[in-house]
């Protein structure tokens, strides 16, 4: 009956087993994921992003009957009923978006603000790529659209938003990729401010035609100068940054 007894009793697991089990349980994911592999989710879910809104476009102006190419002049009379109040939704849910993928990668303020700026910038060239191979539309970088709405119209030919998301891109993997490096960046308050003040000034040079495209108009001109003297102060800006120039590197 002992022998039973003892037959029947729960064996331990061998001294080996409890040790690789208790190495398991303690093991804690890697919180630091390489940069190739963090940039290419990233990019990927950007692309996604951007397939996805330009089906959008393609799918609305399809069952309204608007061509995609008809983008001037526009309507915000209010005859389109709700739909202006959608859009403007659309807009704040699609920079929400950015905004999250961007926190989410990131692991400090600058990094999250790079990897957001990825975002969007991947986001804008691939939603005009994808258009493009849907409809044929924009038939060149000439070509004028209707970029945002918030506050005012912004209006531009596409050549300009693409150049600034490609250096929002390059700006922001170089920015993400040395701070993921363990590497400093100059970013101090005062540049920073200055990089806004940047972005502002081209902003500018795209609300320039609001007046024009809120009359129901079609804007012809663009204040390219004004659009470079932004660009210009930005890309001295970003290099500052990145290369050090006495400022304090964080």
């Amino acid at each position: 009956m002992a022998d039973d007894a003892r037959s029947l009793a729960p064996r331990s697991p061998p001294s080996g087993g409890v040790c690789m089990l208790g190495a398991m349980a303690s093991r804690s994911p890697d919180p630091q994921v390489p940069f190739v592999r963090l940039a290419l989710a990233v990019i990927a879910y950007s692309v996604a992003m951007a397939y996805l809104e330009s089906a959008v476009v393609v799918y609305l102006r399809g069952a309204l009957g608007v061509a995609t190419d008809a983008v001037f002049p526009v309507d915000l009379s209010g005859g389109t009923g709700s739909l202006g109040y959608i859009e403007l939704g659309r807009e704040l849910a699609t920079l929400v978006m950015i905004g999250a993928v961007g926190w989410i990668a990131g692991r400090s303020p600058l990094e999250r603000l790079a990897w957001a700026a990825i975002v969007f910038g991947v986001w804008d060239i691939g939603y005009y790529f994808w258009l493009w191979a849907f409809s044929g539309w924009p038939t060149g970088l000439g070509t004028w659209d209707l970029l945002f709405l918030l506050p005012l119209p912004w209006a531009g030919p596409v050549w300009a938003p693409v150049a600034v998301s490609s250096g929002l891109v390059g700006f922001g993997l170089l920015v993400a990729f040395r701070l993921r490096g363990g590497q400093a960046v100059a970013m101090s308050r005062r540049r920073f401010g200055v990089l806004v003040l940047a972005g502002g000034v081209v902003v500018v040079s795209f609300l320039l035609n609001a007046g024009v495209v809120v009359s129901g108009g079609v804007p012809d001109s663009f204040a390219w100068p004004i659009f470079l003297a932004g660009m210009a102060l930005g890309v001295l800006v970003a290099a500052g940054a990145l290369v050090g120039g006495g400022e304090p590197r964080i």
